[in-house]
């Protein structure tokens, strides 16, 4: 049945765009080799695809850049890859109605390129840019420290083309900002990580481009005194475009060293509006004790995956979201609990949101499984959950990658059943095993 199955795979894509055995090297997800890795260049062709697998109800696993496939739990039997990195084009750019449309194996870094080549931009800054692309992104949810001031994917997506599990092709919202009939069909999709179906292409709402942008970073000499200010910031006339709180090895990676940690605060807009809001910054931190420090411009880059790059030996990733006014409390309890156990830990926050990233330093599986639940625990009692982003395959099997879904995972499994009847999309790896 395998082969047959390849046989006609390679009929649609051309054998040039299968992998097979050696090939798949890059795709096997917690220990698991995927059966094929298949590369559509058009809709009808993932059309195509999904089909035959629907026929011989193999699981799919749609794959952009790959930068967030570690999110959910192990395939349960091996399937086919669903890459769209021959997808990549803009397919329709409207300055005028500062909209675009996309297809989803876009790099988010191409795109911003071809959209700031006519001085706009898609507001979205996750990380790893140069990797993730328009359709990973938008299933993944995924976003970085600009969400502060302009928002999540949810946010910016107007309309959306899928491909569902029996191949069926479907449109969602329009190409216009204005559209508000009928069902908002689009958000279905944000954040179920290919679970429901397959983005192909999408359609956003852009910005024009900011004259200018500054990153400064406020050194105090405790957590608790960053989230103090960054407190005092929200209250203030001052509107920033990343509000974030990160620790010492996070801070690391933007260069600064020592043993304070910082509030890391973006500004942009006209010139005389950046000067006057970093003055401002100034004046605010000096009062909390706090001192300013510019940093370079690659430093947003690096901002976005702040908790996640400085620990080269990271066993564990963990994403939080709690109350803001919590943040720090979070960051402080987790930080005792991975030293106390032996291990090392970082720590990142969009302050504003109360959105925590931290990394966990190798060691034992039994001790970050420890961790973890801690962190997990930590997360509970500021009013939040918590979803393990990545971890090796023993934690995994002994810790739920994602958190209690609560009451609405009821309409979770009907929506499933509805658009994926068969279970052949990531099956298992969602939240509750969908």
């Amino acid at each position: 049945m395998a082969d047959e199955i390849l046989d006609s795979l390679r009929g649609v894509v051309g054998p040039a765009n299968l992998l097979t055995g050696v090939d798949l090297s890059r795709y096997v997800i917690d220990g698991r080799t995927p059966t094929a890795a298949v590369f559509p260049n058009t809709v009808e062709e993932v059309s195509a695809v999904l089909v035959l697998a629907s026929d011989a109800a193999m699981p799919v696993t749609p794959w952009g850049g790959g930068t967030a496939v570690s999110v959910g739990g192990p395939p349960d039997r091996p399937g086919i890859v669903l890459g769209l990195r021959r997808m990549d084009g803009l397919l329709e750019h409207e300055p005028g109605d500062l909209t675009a449309t996309a297809q989803a194996g876009m790099t988010m870094q191409a795109l911003q390129a071809a959209l700031g080549a006519r001085g706009q931009w898609l507001s979205l800054d996750p990380p790893d840019a140069g990797v993730a692309t328009l359709g990973g992104v938008l299933s993944a949810n995924a976003s970085g420290p600009r969400r502060h001031l302009y928002g999540t994917a949810r946010d910016l997506l107007i309309g959306v083309t899928v491909v569902c599990a029996d191949g069926s092709v479907i449109h969602g919202g329009g190409k216009v900002v204005k559209n508000v009939a009928g069902y908002d069909l689009p958000k279905l999709f944000i954040g179920a990580f290919g679970s429901l179906g397959v983005i192909v292409e999408a359609t956003v709402k852009l910005r024009p481009r900011a004259d200018q942008e500054r990153l400064v970073a406020a050194r105090f000499g405790c957590l608790k005194d960053c989230g103090l200010a960054a407190r005092a910031v929200m209250a203030s006339d001052l509107i920033p475009s990343a509000l974030d709180v990160l620790d010492v090895e996070a801070l690391a990676l933007l260069g600064l060293d020592g043993d304070r940690p910082a509030l890391v605060v973006g500004f942009d807009g006209l010139p005389d509006q950046v000067a006057w809001q970093r003055a401002e910054l100034a004046r605010l931190a000096a009062d909390a004790g706090g001192e300013l420090t510019d940093l370079p411009e690659e430093a947003w880059a690096k901002l976005a995956a702040a908790a996640r790059q400085p620990l080269a030996d990271a066993a564990a990733l963990m994403r939080f979201s709690v109350l803001p006014a919590r943040v720090t409390e979070v960051i402080e309890r987790a930080g005792t609990t991975a030293r106390a156990l032996g291990l090392r830990a970082a720590f990142s926050a969009h302050a504003g949101v109360g959105a925590v990233s931290g990394a966990l330093g190798g060691g034992a599986a039994d001790r970050v499984v420890s961790a973890l639940r801690d962190w997990r625990d930590a997360a509970h009692a500021a009013g939040g959950h918590a979803v393990v982003e990545a971890a090796p395959l023993a934690v995994k099997e002994v810790l739920s990658v994602w958190d209690q879904p609560g009451a609405a995972f009821r309409i979770m499994q009907r929506i499933k059943t509805q658009l994926d009847p068969k279970g052949i999309l990531n099956p298992g790896r969602f939240v509750g095993g969908l």
